[in-house]
Protein backbone atom coordinates (compact mmCIF):
# COMPACT_ATOMS: atom_id res chain seq x y z
CA UNK A 1 0.00 0.00 0.00
CA UNK A 2 1.52 3.12 -0.97
CA UNK A 3 2.25 5.76 2.49
CA UNK A 4 1.26 9.08 2.02
CA UNK A 5 2.14 11.79 3.89
CA UNK A 6 2.00 15.38 3.64
CA UNK A 7 3.88 18.80 4.85
CA UNK A 8 3.17 18.45 8.93
CA UNK A 9 4.22 14.41 9.06
CA UNK A 10 7.55 13.66 10.62
CA UNK A 11 9.58 10.87 9.13
CA UNK A 12 12.70 9.55 10.61
CA UNK A 13 13.28 7.16 7.97
CA UNK A 14 16.08 6.77 5.17
CA UNK A 15 13.76 5.15 2.26
CA UNK A 16 15.34 4.02 -0.85
CA UNK A 17 13.04 5.87 -3.06
CA UNK A 18 10.84 8.81 -2.98
CA UNK A 19 7.25 9.00 -4.95
CA UNK A 20 7.14 13.10 -5.07
CA UNK A 21 4.21 14.28 -6.52
CA UNK A 22 4.47 18.22 -7.15
CA UNK A 23 1.61 19.46 -8.68
CA UNK A 24 2.90 23.00 -9.60
CA UNK A 25 1.83 24.42 -12.35
CA UNK A 26 2.58 28.39 -11.67
CA UNK A 27 6.11 28.12 -13.79
CA UNK A 28 4.15 27.65 -17.20
CA UNK A 29 4.32 31.38 -18.64
CA UNK A 30 0.84 32.67 -19.35
CA UNK A 31 1.65 33.44 -22.91
CA UNK A 32 2.56 29.91 -23.66
CA UNK A 33 -1.10 28.43 -22.12
CA UNK A 34 -3.03 31.20 -23.75
CA UNK A 35 -1.37 30.28 -27.26
CA UNK A 36 -1.46 26.76 -26.78
CA UNK A 37 -4.73 25.42 -24.69
CA UNK A 38 -7.62 27.20 -25.95
CA UNK A 39 -9.70 24.78 -25.73
CA UNK A 40 -11.09 25.48 -21.87
CA UNK A 41 -11.19 28.82 -19.76
CA UNK A 42 -7.65 30.37 -18.83
CA UNK A 43 -7.58 29.62 -15.60
CA UNK A 44 -8.70 25.57 -15.96
CA UNK A 45 -5.86 25.29 -18.47
CA UNK A 46 -3.27 27.12 -16.62
CA UNK A 47 -3.47 24.40 -13.71
CA UNK A 48 -3.44 21.51 -16.32
CA UNK A 49 0.05 20.83 -14.93
CA UNK A 50 -1.48 19.94 -11.42
CA UNK A 51 -4.18 17.81 -13.00
CA UNK A 52 -1.52 16.15 -15.02
CA UNK A 53 0.22 15.24 -11.54
CA UNK A 54 -2.50 13.71 -10.27
CA UNK A 55 -3.19 11.64 -13.13
CA UNK A 56 0.38 10.53 -13.68
CA UNK A 57 0.45 9.52 -9.46
CA UNK A 58 -2.84 7.62 -10.26
CA UNK A 59 -1.92 5.47 -13.30
CA UNK A 60 1.61 4.25 -12.51
CA UNK A 61 2.10 1.11 -10.58
CA UNK A 62 1.83 1.24 -6.95
CA UNK A 63 4.92 2.67 -5.31
CA UNK A 64 6.07 0.52 -2.22
CA UNK A 65 8.30 3.12 -0.66
CA UNK A 66 6.68 6.09 0.16
CA UNK A 67 4.96 9.24 -1.29
CA UNK A 68 4.90 12.78 -0.45
CA UNK A 69 2.94 15.80 -1.69
CA UNK A 70 4.47 19.33 -2.07
CA UNK A 71 2.17 22.17 -0.85
CA UNK A 72 0.87 23.80 -3.92
CA UNK A 73 -1.30 26.99 -3.94
CA UNK A 74 -4.38 26.15 -6.02
CA UNK A 75 -5.80 30.35 -6.09
CA UNK A 76 -3.95 33.33 -7.22
CA UNK A 77 -1.22 33.97 -4.21
CA UNK A 78 2.42 34.97 -5.74
CA UNK A 79 1.11 34.92 -8.97
CA UNK A 80 2.83 38.51 -10.12
CA UNK A 81 5.80 38.88 -12.10
CA UNK A 82 8.87 39.81 -10.10
CA UNK A 83 12.80 40.24 -11.51
CA UNK A 84 11.84 39.00 -14.63
CA UNK A 85 10.33 35.56 -13.61
CA UNK A 86 6.57 35.38 -13.33
CA UNK A 87 4.89 33.62 -10.30
CA UNK A 88 8.31 34.17 -8.69
CA UNK A 89 6.79 34.26 -5.16
CA UNK A 90 4.63 31.03 -5.59
CA UNK A 91 7.28 29.34 -7.10
CA UNK A 92 9.90 30.52 -4.38
CA UNK A 93 7.90 29.63 -1.60
CA UNK A 94 7.39 25.82 -3.22
CA UNK A 95 10.67 25.71 -4.19
CA UNK A 96 11.29 26.15 -0.19
CA UNK A 97 8.90 23.76 0.61
CA UNK A 98 10.04 20.75 -1.67
CA UNK A 99 13.40 21.05 -0.26
CA UNK A 100 11.92 21.06 3.20
CA UNK A 101 9.75 17.82 2.28
CA UNK A 102 12.45 15.75 0.39
CA UNK A 103 15.02 16.73 3.38
CA UNK A 104 12.60 15.38 6.11
CA UNK A 105 12.52 11.92 4.23
CA UNK A 106 16.17 11.89 3.08
CA UNK A 107 15.96 9.63 0.48
CA UNK A 108 18.80 7.93 -1.80
CA UNK A 109 16.46 7.96 -5.00
CA UNK A 110 13.81 10.46 -5.94
CA UNK A 111 10.69 10.24 -8.35
CA UNK A 112 9.20 13.06 -8.93
CA UNK A 113 5.82 13.79 -10.67
CA UNK A 114 5.33 17.36 -12.34
CA UNK A 115 3.97 19.53 -12.69
CA UNK A 116 6.20 21.56 -15.28
CA UNK A 117 9.55 21.48 -15.70
CA UNK A 118 11.26 23.07 -12.56
CA UNK A 119 10.11 20.47 -10.13
CA UNK A 120 12.84 18.76 -11.32
CA UNK A 121 14.95 21.92 -9.47
CA UNK A 122 14.66 21.08 -5.84
CA UNK A 123 14.96 16.92 -6.25
CA UNK A 124 17.98 17.02 -8.38
CA UNK A 125 19.92 19.59 -6.52
CA UNK A 126 19.46 17.62 -3.76
CA UNK A 127 20.99 14.41 -5.16
CA UNK A 128 23.55 16.41 -6.33
CA UNK A 129 24.70 17.46 -2.84
CA UNK A 130 24.20 13.99 -1.75
CA UNK A 131 26.71 12.02 -4.95
CA UNK A 132 28.30 15.02 -6.10
CA UNK A 133 30.71 14.78 -8.80
CA UNK A 134 29.35 11.44 -9.21
CA UNK A 135 26.31 12.42 -10.59
CA UNK A 136 25.25 13.08 -14.36
CA UNK A 137 21.84 14.62 -15.47
CA UNK A 138 19.87 14.00 -18.82
CA UNK A 139 17.59 16.48 -19.62
CA UNK A 140 14.62 14.84 -22.22
CA UNK A 141 12.73 17.59 -23.62
CA UNK A 142 12.51 19.18 -26.92
CA UNK A 143 13.50 22.67 -25.38
CA UNK A 144 16.62 23.89 -23.75
CA UNK A 145 15.20 25.55 -20.49
CA UNK A 146 18.10 27.82 -20.49
CA UNK A 147 16.45 30.55 -19.89
CA UNK A 148 17.43 33.30 -17.19
CA UNK A 149 15.49 36.34 -15.42
CA UNK A 150 16.83 38.50 -18.38
CA UNK A 151 15.27 36.24 -21.21
CA UNK A 152 11.94 37.41 -22.98
CA UNK A 153 10.14 34.27 -21.75
CA UNK A 154 9.56 34.73 -18.23
CA UNK A 155 7.67 31.55 -17.24
CA UNK A 156 10.05 30.05 -14.65
CA UNK A 157 9.79 26.73 -15.86
CA UNK A 158 12.11 27.61 -18.86
CA UNK A 159 14.38 28.35 -16.50
CA UNK A 160 15.26 25.32 -14.54
CA UNK A 161 18.14 24.01 -16.28
CA UNK A 162 20.17 27.26 -15.88
CA UNK A 163 18.95 27.07 -11.87
CA UNK A 164 20.65 23.89 -11.57
CA UNK A 165 23.69 25.15 -13.05
CA UNK A 166 24.01 27.98 -10.91
CA UNK A 167 22.50 30.76 -13.20
CA UNK A 168 19.56 32.48 -12.08
CA UNK A 169 17.55 34.45 -10.11
CA UNK A 170 19.77 34.96 -6.70
CA UNK A 171 16.81 34.06 -4.38
CA UNK A 172 15.86 31.04 -6.36
CA UNK A 173 19.82 29.96 -5.74
CA UNK A 174 20.19 30.74 -2.53
CA UNK A 175 17.97 27.81 -1.73
CA UNK A 176 19.53 25.23 -3.33
CA UNK A 177 22.03 22.46 -1.56
CA UNK A 178 23.86 22.48 -4.73
CA UNK A 179 24.76 23.06 -7.77
CA UNK A 180 25.65 21.09 -11.13
CA UNK A 181 28.33 21.70 -13.04
CA UNK A 182 27.27 22.19 -16.93
CA UNK A 183 29.75 19.25 -18.14
CA UNK A 184 27.86 17.20 -16.19
CA UNK A 185 24.03 18.15 -18.12
CA UNK A 186 23.14 16.68 -21.23
CA UNK A 187 20.06 17.73 -22.75
CA UNK A 188 19.01 14.94 -25.00
CA UNK A 189 16.10 15.41 -27.59
CA UNK A 190 16.41 19.10 -27.90
CA UNK A 191 15.34 20.39 -31.19
CA UNK A 192 13.51 23.41 -30.53
CA UNK A 193 14.54 26.77 -28.69
CA UNK A 194 14.38 30.48 -28.88
CA UNK A 195 17.02 32.14 -30.25
CA UNK A 196 17.99 34.20 -27.42
CA UNK A 197 18.46 31.50 -25.01
CA UNK A 198 20.22 28.90 -27.25
CA UNK A 199 24.16 30.71 -27.46
CA UNK A 200 23.93 29.93 -23.33
CA UNK A 201 24.54 25.86 -24.44
CA UNK A 202 27.35 26.48 -25.69
CA UNK A 203 28.26 29.41 -23.54
CA UNK A 204 28.13 27.39 -20.29
CA UNK A 205 29.50 24.29 -22.21
CA UNK A 206 26.21 21.98 -21.98
CA UNK A 207 26.13 19.03 -24.46
CA UNK A 208 23.60 18.43 -26.51
CA UNK A 209 21.72 15.35 -28.67
CA UNK A 210 19.12 16.28 -31.49
CA UNK A 211 16.78 13.38 -31.95
CA UNK A 212 18.45 12.40 -35.31
CA UNK A 213 21.52 11.84 -33.33
CA UNK A 214 19.86 8.97 -31.06
CA UNK A 215 17.51 7.48 -33.58
CA UNK A 216 19.28 4.28 -34.37
CA UNK A 217 21.14 4.01 -31.33
CA UNK A 218 21.92 5.41 -28.00
CA UNK A 219 25.80 5.23 -28.09
CA UNK A 220 26.54 8.73 -28.61
CA UNK A 221 24.81 9.55 -25.22
CA UNK A 222 26.47 6.28 -23.22
CA UNK A 223 29.79 7.60 -25.33
CA UNK A 224 29.45 11.28 -23.13
CA UNK A 225 28.03 9.50 -20.08
CA UNK A 226 31.15 7.33 -19.82
CA UNK A 227 33.22 10.25 -20.66
CA UNK A 228 31.76 12.41 -17.85
CA UNK A 229 32.93 9.63 -14.95
CA UNK A 230 29.77 9.98 -13.32
CA UNK A 231 28.35 5.92 -12.50
CA UNK A 232 24.71 8.11 -11.15
CA UNK A 233 22.31 10.03 -13.17
CA UNK A 234 19.27 11.64 -12.31
CA UNK A 235 16.65 12.00 -15.84
CA UNK A 236 14.32 14.53 -16.57
CA UNK A 237 11.56 12.98 -18.81
CA UNK A 238 9.61 16.02 -20.01
CA UNK A 239 6.67 14.37 -22.24
CA UNK A 240 7.13 16.92 -24.80
CA UNK A 241 10.11 15.47 -26.25
CA UNK A 242 7.43 12.64 -28.11
CA UNK A 243 6.94 13.38 -31.53
CA UNK A 244 3.35 15.44 -31.67
CA UNK A 245 3.07 13.36 -34.94
CA UNK A 246 3.44 10.17 -32.82
CA UNK A 247 1.01 12.20 -29.98
CA UNK A 248 0.55 14.94 -28.11
CA UNK A 249 1.48 15.05 -24.69
CA UNK A 250 2.69 18.51 -23.38
CA UNK A 251 1.42 21.75 -23.86
CA UNK A 252 2.22 22.49 -27.38
CA UNK A 253 3.09 20.30 -30.53
CA UNK A 254 6.57 19.80 -31.04
CA UNK A 255 6.97 17.74 -34.08
CA UNK A 256 9.52 15.36 -35.36
CA UNK A 257 11.16 14.84 -31.62
CA UNK A 258 12.00 11.50 -30.27
CA UNK A 259 9.65 8.75 -30.46
CA UNK A 260 8.01 6.79 -27.63
CA UNK A 261 10.13 3.60 -28.57
CA UNK A 262 13.24 6.01 -28.88
CA UNK A 263 12.73 7.47 -25.35
CA UNK A 264 12.37 4.00 -24.17
CA UNK A 265 15.15 2.71 -25.28
CA UNK A 266 17.35 5.40 -24.66
CA UNK A 267 16.18 5.26 -20.46
CA UNK A 268 16.99 1.16 -20.35
CA UNK A 269 20.25 1.68 -22.18
CA UNK A 270 20.97 4.86 -19.64
CA UNK A 271 19.86 2.16 -16.70
CA UNK A 272 21.74 -0.17 -17.95
CA UNK A 273 25.31 1.56 -17.12
CA UNK A 274 24.58 3.57 -14.49
CA UNK A 275 22.53 3.91 -11.17
CA UNK A 276 19.45 6.31 -11.90
CA UNK A 277 19.00 7.81 -8.46
CA UNK A 278 16.34 10.32 -10.18
CA UNK A 279 13.22 10.60 -12.51
CA UNK A 280 11.33 13.67 -12.97
CA UNK A 281 8.06 12.88 -15.22
CA UNK A 282 6.98 16.62 -16.27
CA UNK A 283 4.77 18.64 -18.53
CA UNK A 284 2.07 16.39 -18.77
CA UNK A 285 -1.32 17.95 -19.76
CA UNK A 286 -4.10 15.43 -20.12
CA UNK A 287 -6.59 17.42 -22.42
CA UNK A 288 -9.47 14.52 -22.56
CA UNK A 289 -9.40 14.35 -18.38
CA UNK A 290 -9.82 18.16 -18.09
CA UNK A 291 -12.07 18.54 -21.18
CA UNK A 292 -14.08 16.02 -19.07
CA UNK A 293 -13.75 17.95 -15.98
CA UNK A 294 -15.45 20.50 -17.73
CA UNK A 295 -18.42 18.54 -19.16
CA UNK A 296 -19.09 17.40 -15.49
CA UNK A 297 -19.00 20.82 -13.82
CA UNK A 298 -22.45 21.32 -12.33
CA UNK A 299 -23.46 17.53 -12.89
CA UNK A 300 -25.50 16.95 -9.62
CA UNK A 301 -24.25 14.90 -6.59
CA UNK A 302 -20.75 15.72 -7.45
Amino acid sequence: MTNTTNSSTTVNENPPTLRLVWPQWQGAGVESIRSLFQEVPFEEARRGYAVGATVLNAVLPAHNGPTALVPVESGNLGLGKQDGIEAKAAVVAQLAAALEVIGRYNPGRILTLGGECSVSVAPFSFLAERYGNDLAVLWIDSHPDVGTPASHYSGYHAMAVSVLIGYGDPEVLRLLPATIDPGRVALVGLHSWTEDDFPNIAHWGISSFHPDELRRSSQPLLNWLKASGCSRVAIHFDVDVVDSNEIVFGLGAEPSGLTSDNVRRVVADVRAVADVVGLTIAEFIPRQVIRLQQVLRNFPLI
